[in-house]
């Protein structure tokens, strides 16, 4: 599986796009298109346009861009692994190479009469030249979207890298309060702590990527609530409602952590009986909602508004970079419950290996 996924990863960085996908293919038959139309307006026209030229330069040019993107869609994931120069190198000769092919089929089967030596000579240097002018342009376009592809993912990485770095000094202080309030009443349950926060700060930091799993965010927010749970005791009580989200549905890392965090600290702590949270998760038609309550006292709420806000605009922004606007977090008071809820559309990247293993087993 490690193998599948750094094959992947190499062929995704590739700048020649998938020219199997409808969408890339649609786009290079309707520049071909153009080509075509360009070239034949630009010899001399007699008694009006010559739609049968149109037609017959249609189908050799459309045959050799369905024959290229064929071929390259084939050889992608071995191109991939080269230099962008010898890519580019091996893409010209592979498009020349058939260009030179379909024009000698052409010639054998729509050529009326024998050309002199001369002609075909200059027959083949002509679409030879033209093959290669098309192709270093229309793979110098590819080049610098691709590069700009890989500016963006860099952009994007040294902005999520920031957030990332402004949730664990939060993370670990808080954590740390909650220990140092059990040192003196109960030193036991604060050595136990304090080596659950080992764990889970262990599991924090190393974490290299910004997308986690469903699973580990899970694991992590209920070593959290351990730690909790040994300060608070019987005033913290949790309904969990997630049965129905799969293990390896990604989620941006320490995203649960922060919202039972918020609950416990705005919701739970501040009153003598304590309360009860619910975590309810869902995974539908791929998209996960999560939503987490909690008890709400407006009197304690207002000594400090700004605190609940700063985890959740670090993980609303987190979200709308990595799955795009469609991403969702929202606060809703009702009566004496504060909700918090996500949602955000993502696919699981087990299904996502599942599909490419079988396609290159095909």
């Amino acid at each position: 599986m490690t193998q599948t996924h750094t094959h992947t990863k190499t062929t995704d960085d590739f700048f020649v796009p998938e020219l199997c996908q409808a969408e890339a293919l649609l786009g290079l038959i309707l520049l071909a298109e153009l080509l075509v139309l360009v070239l034949v307006l630009a010899e001399p026209i007699q008694g009006g346009f010559d739609w049968m030229r149109l037609a017959l330069t249609s189908l050799f040019v459309q045959w050799i861009v369905l024959l290229s993107a064929a071929g390259l869609c084939q050889a992608r994931p071995y191109l991939s692994r080269l230099s962008a120069g010898a890519a580019i190198l091996i893409i010209c000769s592979l498009v020349l190479s058939l260009t030179l092919l379909c024009t000698a089929v052409a010639e054998h089967f729509y050529t009326a009469d024998n050309l002199s030596h001369e002609a075909r000579v200059h027959l083949y240097l002509r679409h030879a030249l033209i093959c290669l002018i098309m192709c270093a342009l229309l793979l110098r376009y590819y080049y610098l979207q691709g590069q700009w592809r890989l500016q963006q993912q860099a952009e994007l990485q040294a902005r999520l890298q920031a957030l990332q770095a402004r949730i664990h000094p939060h993370f670990l202080f808080n954590s740390l309060n909650s220990i140092a309030s059990l040192i003196g009443s109960n030193p036991g349950k604060a050595e136990d702590a304090v080596l659950d926060l080992s764990d889970l700060f262990r599991a924090s930091l190393a974490k290299p990527n910004s997308l986690s799993s469903w699973a580990d965010e899970l694991a992590l927010a209920k070593q959290y609530l351990s730690i909790e749970q040994y300060r608070l005791g019987q005033r913290l009580h949790l309904v969990w409602q997630v049965d129905g989200v799969p293990s390896d549905v990604p989620m941006p890392h320490l995203t649960l952590q922060p919202l039972l965090e918020n609950a416990v600290i705005y919701g739970i702590q501040p009153s003598i009986q304590g309360g009860t949270i619910e975590i309810v998760a869902s995974y539908i038609q791929g998209v996960l909602k999560l939503q987490v309550s909690n008890p709400f006292m407006p009197s304690e709420s207002k000594s400090n508004p700004r605190g609940t806000r700063l985890a959740l605009n670090n993980i609303e922004a987190r979200l709308k970079v990595l799955f795009g606007s469609t991403a969702r977090l929202s606060i809703q008071q009702q009566l004496d419950r504060y909700t918090t809820s996500l949602s955000y559309p993502c696919s699981r990247p087990s299904t996502e290996a599942q599909i490419q293993d079988e396609n290159l087993n095909r």
